[in-house]
């Protein structure tokens, strides 16, 4: 029988293969979630080879209503407070087993910023080779949009209603990057669904590293932010551009990256296409005093990292993931 030779450029084989996706399409999430976009970024850097914990949240109930899940890797549920603690108990058995799986812990910014926390903390201190992953979509979605500790300053939740008494949530957004950095471990980052590649870079990234990790992706509830659900990739894009939600990394504590902002943005670019923010905009003094309170908090981060960037950056809010799929940038 004679052999028949098939000439197959394997590099063009391999762009045009199905990326691996973690998490399936087909599940219940609301049109536009970023959580979802975030947790699909999240898993097809992360690849097959890995155990993912889950706190309560959106994310788990969208993804999993019984008897269905979308996840196509090893997943397990845990209450709000203790996908870390059980991220690390499976670290810990993995390495008795002589396994290299890396491990993923992930929740919203209730179980990280608030009821996770001390289950977080200790894991990071107590050194375990895992990666967490926060999204933070700023409340209590899943719930009825309650406020949590990352729920931004003057932002308007059912348990932080904006009216004459008050303007909204009247605290600060928690600096959560900052107190995970005091821990001192190997590698902390921000990222945004805005930015694609970005996310998955720090992704892989994370989980090249030996020790505990901690990734915060921004994450626009379309919901709970009051904009159309086709605006969050722009809602999230100004976060950034305005200053208000900084992408940066830290190793060991120590501001090592940011992405640098071409043209920033005022901060009511980025309030005035969300109705939490929709107060902001009434004839109230208040409101004129609460929209120059945002402002300076945008121009505190642009300060104290650096933002501002010196002209045209490969990397900069402008160009960083605007070569598509193939591209050069691409990741």
């Amino acid at each position: 029988m004679s052999e028949t030779i098939v000439d197959i450029d394997i590099a063009a084989l391999r762009k045009k293969q199905p990326r691996f996706r973690g998490i399936e399409a087909g599940h219940r999430a609301c049109l536009g979630c970023g959580q979802a976009l975030a947790a699909r970024l999240m898993t097809e850097a992360a690849g097959p080879d890995v155990t993912l914990t889950n706190a309560t949240g959106c994310l788990e109930v969208f993804t999993t209503p019984w008897p269905e899940s979308a996840w196509r890797v090893p997943w397990m549920h845990s209450l709000f407070e203790n996908s870390a603690a059980i991220a690390a108990g499976v670290e810990a058995a993995y390495k008795a087993q002589g396994r290299k799986t890396k491990v993923i812990a992930m929740g919203g910014d209730g179980s990280t910023f608030d009821i996770g926390f001390q289950a977080l903390s200790g894991a990071l201190e107590r050194g375990h080779n895992m990666l967490y992953v926060c999204f933070d979509n700023e409340a209590y979605m899943n719930t009825g949009i309650q406020r949590s500790s990352s729920t931004p300053h003057a932002a308007a939740t059912t348990t932080s209603p904006a009216g004459k008494v008050r303007m909204g949530k009247r605290h600060l957004k928690k600096d959560i990057i900052t107190i995970i950095a005091a821990h001192h471990i190997p590698y902390a980052a921000t990222a945004s669904v805005a930015y694609p590649s970005d996310v998955r870079k720090k992704v892989r990234r994370a989980m090249a590293i030996e020790g505990p990790t901690f990734l915060l992706i921004h994450s626009p509830c379309p919901l709970g932010w009051g904009h159309e659900g086709n605006l969050t990739i722009e809602v999230a894009r100004l976060a950034v551009q305005t200053g208000l939600f900084p992408i940066i990394e830290l190793e060991r504590g120590q501001l090592a990256n940011t992405m640098p902002i071409r043209d920033p943005r005022p901060v009511i670019d980025y309030l005035k296409v969300q109705n939490r923010f929709r107060h902001l905009f009434a004839d109230d003094l208040r409101a004129k005093e609460e929209l120059e309170h945002l402002q300076a908090l945008a121009d505190y981060n642009m300060e104290t990292y650096d933002l501002r960037g010196d002209g045209p950056d490969a990397m900069d809010t402008e160009a960083a993931d605007t070569v598509k799929r193939r591209g050069t940038r691409w990741a």
